[in-house]
């Protein structure tokens, strides 16, 4: 199929925003599932306030993976979500089977945020030229997400 989808961008701008979303969508995919499994398996004296604060990264992380899915189509790059590229492409940290300590859920939702926001702050400074609007949506999702690890760091500290 042709590109029904055409940029306002030159071939190169759109390679360089479409790689770093393509790349955000797959590590934002990837803290989803990570977070409903969390979700799912937390066990432990603060079972309460770690399962609901996982609630609230799940909606983060699904509402931030839309946006970059809809910017990339925008520019015309076909977004790729599936199972198969996500597994193999996600930056993240990954997370357990089974029932899992409410510390150890907290440490693994750090260390997955730590890797998503790592990867989100190379794709700032590399679309910065290319495409500044992919720009100030990376860095939204940065500002959010270190918010998020501030306030999961706090629940160990």
């Amino acid at each position: 199929m042709t590109t029904p989808i055409t940029s306002t961008l030159t071939d190169e701008q759109q390679s360089v925003a479409g790689k770093a979303l393509q790349d955000t969508l797959v590590d934002l995919i990837d803290l989803t599932l990570i977070a409903k499994q969390a979700h799912w398996n937390v066990v432990g004296k603060q079972f309460r306030s770690v399962h609901l604060d996982l609630d609230e990264l799940v909606t983060v992380a699904r509402e931030f993976t839309d946006a970059a899915a809809e910017r990339a189509t925008a520019i015309g790059v076909s977004p790729d979500g599936r199972a198969e590229t996500v597994a193999k492409t996600a930056n993240t940290k990954g997370f357990g089977e089974g029932w899992t300590k409410d510390t150890e859920v907290v440490d693994a939702v750090v260390a997955n945020l730590k890797a998503v926001i790592a990867g989100l702050r190379e794709r700032i400074e590399v679309t910065e030229e290319a495409d500044p609007v992919t720009q100030d949506l990376l860095i939204s999702f940065a500002s959010k997400l270190e918010q998020l690890h501030w306030m999961w760091q706090a629940q160990s500290a």
